[in-house]
């Protein structure tokens, strides 16, 4: 396995990993997810893969397929009103392909971002993870992470 900046060849298999993790917060949450939907248009995907503040990283195997992804955004507070001044690398969507859970893509996936933030300077690295989904709640408790704020809703 190999893990890189993701690219436009890449899109075929990131697409198909963005269904696969729509399909699960739709089967958490239908009232909030569409079913066999993607976050992306192609477009946005392009744009997202040019973009320097807005890294995306994939997996893939020898054969260069996609196994996995991590979505990022780098958030630098300077001169802010209430954070002091530092970067932040955001992990926006981290995803394994179902067919190549249990071999550690994952994990590796989330200690290359880290090895990443650590280069370009960040302070830490963080995520949000959907309170249906306590299969990646357990791994990114199992990766170290802790709980920094908490979202709540009341559904009218």
């Amino acid at each position: 396995m190999n893990i890189r900046r993701a690219t436009q060849k890449d899109m075929p298999g990131l697409n198909r990993l963005l269904y696969q993790v729509l399909m699960v917060h739709h089967n958490g949450r239908p009232d909030l997810f569409k079913a066999n939907a993607k976050k992306y248009t192609d477009e946005e995907l392009q744009s997202l893969l040019a973009d320097e503040t807005r890294p995306v990283f994939a997996a893939v195997d020898e054969n260069e397929e996609v196994l996995g992804y991590a979505f990022c955004i780098l958030e630098v507070y300077d001169g802010d009103n209430i954070h002091p001044d530092m970067k932040t690398l955001y992990i926006d969507d981290l995803c394994v392909d179902e067919t190549s859970r249990g071999i550690h893509v994952g994990s590796a996936l989330y200690q290359y971002v880290l090895d990443y933030a650590r280069q370009i300077g960040c302070y830490n690295v963080t995520l949000n993870v959907w309170s249906c989904n306590p299969g990646a709640m357990r791994f990114y408790e199992k990766c170290g992470l802790t709980p920094y704020k908490v979202g709540m809703e009341k559904i009218l």
